[in-house]
């Protein structure tokens, strides 16, 4: 890959190794698409929700992309009465990511962000390098050196 993202700048700068796919050119869309493209297990590859709850608070949840965000154990994980999923067109402000190319890592402002607990099945996980096409692969623990979170179960089958 000739050019860098956001993400990968920041992964670079705290010198923290990370895999890189490049899925650009394969007209994969969804996530489960991706991973199949990648040849990748979807429960490993995750995908970045930016929400918005009753207090105004927003918050980020990144899960599997064979998964649905749980509304419910989501806002109770987060101390929110309730919350739900941000317009698409009010992502870019937010967060400096466009839909489909959204990141945990690198938005403009950090948001208090949950991780789905499976993965702690994995030794590594993948999700998007904050552009459209591209997916880096790290460990919990160099994620852990780059931004905060939590792990608890926020997610129900499709």
């Amino acid at each position: 890959m000739s050019e860098k993202t956001n993400v990968m700048r920041v992964l670079d700068k705290k010198k923290i190794k990370y895999g890189i796919y490049d899925y650009a050119d394969t007209g994969a869309v969804s996530g489960t698409d991706v991973a199949e493209t990648l040849g990748q297990n979807p429960e490993q590859v995750f995908k970045t929700l930016v929400t918005i709850g009753k207090t105004k608070e927003h918050y980020v949840f990144v899960i599997p992309v064979n998964r649905e965000l749980d509304l419910k154990k989501a806002a109770r994980v987060v101390g929110e009465k309730s919350i739900e999923m941000i317009k698409s067109n009010d992502l870019l402000a937010l967060t400096g990511y466009i839909h489909g190319g959204c990141s945990p890592i690198g938005m403009k402002k950090f948001f208090k962000t949950t991780i789905d607990k499976s993965a702690k099945n994995f030794s590594t996980f993948c999700f998007s390098a904050g552009k459209i096409g591209y997916q880096v692969e790290i460990t919990l623990d160099d994620l852990s050196k780059v931004i905060r979170y939590q792990l608890a179960d926020i997610t129900t089958l499709n």
